[in-house]
């Protein structure tokens, strides 16, 4: 009876394989750039164990520029989850692309900064010495997602810099921050820590000061039009998990408080 055992365990087993690989799936997935390092790492885990596969769409979480996630939705363009910051998820909610059950709360993210490889390291530890850095850099680079919205409408103002800064600061569209510090077109570069780690030719600062910090969280969920709703969820529960969160703070994000 043995050889017959293990003959029907062997058709057992490929019966099982036949059925994943039948179930298996392509996902659409748009990411924002503030994810977009702990999903490098995440999503090709998910696929190995899942037997799906992940076509990767990488844009902002607003903004106008074409590549932006809302603007891709608006267009018509197919995706079966969206990764971005939270309040902009929320307004896709809003308009119902985007179905309200599926929303997962994903990790924070902190606004850092940067220098050029080799160039020495401000003190923004406080309030006062990261005014005085930014007072005494030649040129301010920061981003046009939200930690740079919220650098100069809300940050310049709170340190009383606004007026100084405004001949000097550039918010930089499309493109990594710290790629225009690396290349010496501007002295400092403001970011999230995330999209700043990744960029060669800097180095890294420091996370600006928590009195001053603005924290934003990512989060998902599936288009209501998403055509593999069912392999969607099981990536957010994947990208969500408890095993998830050493590569998240890797990357240098930070874990949801549970």
């Amino acid at each position: 009876m043995k050889p017959l055992f293990k003959s029907l365990n062997a058709v057992a087993f490929a019966v099982c394989a036949f059925s994943n690989a039948v179930h298996a799936e392509e996902l659409t997935v748009m990411t924002s750039g503030g994810f977009t390092a702990a999903y490098q790492r995440l999503g090709p885990e998910f696929a190995q164990h899942s037997g799906n596969t992940l076509k990767t769409v990488l844009g902002p979480s607003m903004g106008k520029a074409q590549e932006a996630i809302p603007n891709r939705l608006a267009r018509g363009e197919h995706a079966d989850v969206v990764i971005m910051v939270g309040y902009a998820l929320d307004d896709l909610i809003k308009q119902g692309k985007v179905d309200p059950a599926s929303r997962v709360e994903l990790a924070d993210s902190r606004i850092g900064m940067v220098v050029k490889a080799g160039a020495p390291k401000p003190d923004i530890d406080t309030e006062q010495a990261l005014k005085r850095t930014l007072l005494a850099a030649r040129s301010v680079a920061y981003s046009d997602s939200a930690s740079g919205v919220y650098i100069q409408n809300q940050l310049f103002k709170k340190l009383g810099v606004e007026q100084q800064l405004a001949p000097k600061g550039k918010m930089i569209e499309r493109i990594p921050v710290a790629s225009v510090v690396a290349s010496g077109d501007y002295e400092v570069g403001f970011q999230q820590v995330a999209e700043l780690l990744p960029i060669a030719g800097t180095t890294f600062v420091g996370k600006i000061p928590e009195s001053v910090q603005s924290v934003t969280r990512y989060a998902a969920g599936i288009p209501v039009n998403a055509e593999h709703p069912a392999q969607a969820r099981a990536l957010l529960r994947s990208l969500s998990s408890e095993q998830a969160q050493a590569t998240l703070r890797a990357t240098g994000l930070d874990s949801v408080p549970r």
